[in-house]
């Protein structure tokens, strides 16, 4: 009892000890917890998990219900930014006269466009780790929104190339990547079908923004286009509210008086910017699969086929209207072609994508892909035939056939390649090779029409590009699988022969296990023995 007293007294006095330090421990904690929390937030290089969608514990992706509405948000996303580009060939001559550029100078504006918006991934995939999917797609909403509207009030065409080009594809570039990693997190079972309905996002872009982009055309100028354009890329704002994390942001404490020196802010400050620094090299290092790009020969064929194809695979999108502008055909029936275009997108691509994901084609996904770019390099030929209505309704639905099945076997083809937990690595080297052909494309065309004065010589040259893509893509990986079968020939297992018991007179270590499997040593030695006839594994 005596003993029990004393403990009892000891515990008391102890809690009075600590209850009468806590009002003057009670601001150094919440320094301490502070200081701790921010030196957690430099250690790790982030203010935010690893992985925007989730907090610590594992969240079941809903497949439906709000998933729904993200998919919605994704279409509109995707029609909003991947399909914007094609469309500046409605302005095409407008800015080409109001500057008094060439056509060279002229085509720098969607080709800068274009390959900011592919060469921003792995800078876009940072900023998805530090901030989440929902925080980078407003930002690219509100910076491609910007950027239009400041190229409304520009005076050179060297403006419009950072204010359009820069400034509006970056903003593409954080508004399209960020919507479809969250789309693959909200859906699991139903991915490829949430993927092939947010694939049509492009195809309702090409469908709806050059009748847009014509009537405001004709109404308020280039000028006042742009205007109006940039708020309606501030839709990308809304369409990234919605997109909502699993599980909820992580909530941390913040206090709202801070009684830490400036000397100290300062130092944090830095420490933070040294980590933000670090976290973005291992970023770009992770996102460039520069080591599969070296021992993968099947990635190395591929990416420098898609590098080749981007050269001339989306200059006859910008070069059309100007091309049919040019003999005489109305702008309104012009941007009408890049509508059907997108029609026939909307149309084919769904079906396509199911249909070559049957078991029947596994295997044949890069024939398949080869045969359609072949097809859609020659299509390119159609136009120099005549410059008339008919013909280049021919032309776009030719065209457009060809680029769905393109379009849906892209990724397909390149995940047989490689291993799935390299893909987003892979994809990010892909993106950024293909930034440089895209951006040197649309001038070479430029510079093609300024010595020639005929735009048919660049559905020529576009042709010319793809088709050898295509024959190089074919040849390549059909010479990869008759080495794969070789190989797989020459280690066709023998007839399983039991071994022999080994002579008397060799000297056998005990206690030492053998394997049944020769090495490439031990070939030599086996020729004299009669344990060389037995089984490879």
């Amino acid at each position: 009892m005596s003993r029990r007293n004393g403990n009892k007294v000891a515990g008391d006095c102890d809690s009075f000890q600590m209850e009468s330090k806590a009002p003057e421990q009670a601001p150094n904690m919440e320094q301490k917890n502070d200081e701790i929390m921010d030196s957690e937030e430099v250690e790790n290089g982030k203010s935010e998990p690893i992985n925007p969608l989730a907090m610590d514990g594992a969240v079941t992706a809903p497949d439906g219900g709000w998933g729904w509405v993200v998919l919605v948000a994704t279409i509109l996303v995707l029609a909003l930014t991947l399909a914007f580009p094609s469309c500046m060939g409605i302005f095409y001559m407008d800015l080409q006269t109001e500057f008094q550029a060439s056509n060279q100078e002229t085509s720098w504006v969607p080709s800068i466009m274009t390959s900011v918006l592919h060469a921003g991934g792995p800078f876009c995939s940072v900023l998805v780790e530090r901030f989440g999917c929902r925080a980078t797609v407003m930002l690219g909403g509100v910076l491609s929104g910007l950027g239009m509207v400041a190229s409304s009030f520009t005076h050179t065409i060297t403006e419009l190339y950072v204010t359009a080009g820069i400034i509006t594809g970056l903003g593409f570039c954080f508004s399209f990547q960020p919507a479809v990693t969250i789309l693959g997190h909200y859906f699991v079972r139903r991915r490829a079908f949430a993927n092939a309905m947010s694939s049509t996002g492009t195809a309702l872009g090409l469908c709806t923004l050059p009748l847009l982009g014509n009537y405001l055309h004709t109404e308020l100028g280039w000028r006042g286009s742009f205007l109006v354009l940039g708020a309606v890329l501030l839709n990308c704002c809304v369409c990234g509210a919605v997109m909502r994390p699993l599980g909820g942001p992580r909530h941390r404490g913040q206090h709202l008086i801070n009684h830490r020196p400036l000397q100290l802010k300062e130092e944090k400050l830095k420490g933070r910017m040294r980590a933000s620094l670090a976290g973005l090299m291992t970023a770009l290092r992770r996102h460039m699969a520069f080591d599969l790009l070296r021992n993968n020969l099947r990635y190395r064929m591929y990416v420098v086929g898609i590098t080749w194809m981007m050269l001339g695979f989306v200059v006859p999108l910008i070069y059309l209207v100007p091309y049919a502008t040019a003999h005489d055909m109305e702008q309104s029936q012009a941007a009408l072609l890049l509508s059907i275009l997108g029609i026939v997108n909307i149309v084919v691509r769904p079906p396509i994508g199911l249909l070559f994901s049957l078991p029947w084609f596994k295997g044949c996904h890069t024939y398949v892909f080869s045969a359609a770019l072949l097809l859609n390099g020659l299509s390119n030929s159609i136009c120099c035939i005549d410059a008339s209505f008919p013909v280049l309704l021919a032309y776009v639905v030719t065209y457009g056939l060809s680029m769905s099945v393109v379009g849906s076997l892209m990724f397909t083809v390149l995940m047989d390649t490689l291993d799935m937990s390299r893909f987003p690595a892979a994809l990010g080297l892909l993106a950024i090779m293909e930034s440089v052909t895209l951006l040197i494309g649309p001038p070479l065309a430029g510079i093609l029409v300024d010595r020639t004065g005929e735009y048919f010589y660049v559905f020529f040259a576009c042709s010319a590009t793809v088709s050898s893509s295509a024959v190089f893509l074919m040849v390549s990986f059909y010479w990869l699988d008759r080495r794969d079968r070789r190989a797989l020939k020459g280690q066709q297992v023998p007839p399983q022969v039991p071994p022999q018991k080994p002579a008397s007179g060799n000297n056998l270590i005990p206690q030492c296990q053998y394997r049944s499997v020769p090495t490439e040593g031990d070939k030599d030695k086996a020729s004299d023995s009669e344990t060389g006839d037995i089984t490879h594994l």
